[in-house]
């Protein structure tokens, strides 16, 4: 696949995210690899460097799909909150039904390497970091509107949607979509709903 454009280079990163999310790092060989993206090693190497150059691209184009969904979510609604729980039910029903893994790439990552892929290891932190950014964000101006109480920090509740949204995606992984999903997720914020909004 000599001479890339930049729609192929997106296909190919594309296409290498969805295998890294099925197989991981490790379970996806080079042989893997060069068959489903359709590129030699050779070009995989000059387009990217390395495997491990590829894998880096694709951690990075999904914290931007993740990204532009959480923005997606606050355009078709009026309220921040909403739309913080749109994200949370429509990420984990896509991954139950038609995502190569339940589980987030970027958790799955941190889970299966080690020090010794150094790199990648700390792109997939800084993307966790960036998607709770993002999500600190929408905390903010849910504050702002009286959705959420400002007696608590927009730091520590964009952590603690983290933490619940990944063990979210874990549990509806053993239990499928039988959870009462939305149930569950109105409960990650009911503690801290401001009373201003319930009059």
């Amino acid at each position: 696949m000599a001479n890339n454009t930049k729609f192929d280079r997106d296909e190919v990163i594309d296409k290498a995210l969805q295998l890294y999310w099925n197989r991981g790092f490790h379970g996806t060989s080079m042989r893997i690899l060069q068959d489903e993206i359709d590129m030699r090693p050779g070009s995989i190497y000059a387009a990217f460097g390395s495997k491990e150059g590829l894998f880096k691209q694709a951690l990075i184009r999904y914290t931007q799909l993740g990204s532009e969904h959480l923005r997606q979510c606050r355009s078709k609604v009026s309220s921040p909150l909403a739309a913080l729980k749109l994200f949370m039910l429509t990420r984990v029903t896509q991954n139950q039904m038609s995502s190569p893994s339940c589980m987030c790439l970027l958790a799955k990552t941190i889970a299966e390497l080690t020090d010794a892929n150094a790199e990648l290891l700390e792109q997939a932190r800084s993307s966790l970091k960036a998607m709770e950014s993002s999500f600190e964000s929408l905390i903010i101006e849910a504050q702002s509107l009286n959705e959420l109480s400002n007696r608590f920090d927009s730091k520590e509740l964009a952590r603690h949607v983290q933490i619940n949204f990944s063990g979210l995606r874990t549990y509806i992984r053993v239990h499928g979509m039988q959870v009462p999903t939305e149930e569950i997720i109105d409960g990650i914020f009911s503690p801290f709903i401001s009373r201003k909004s319930l009059h």
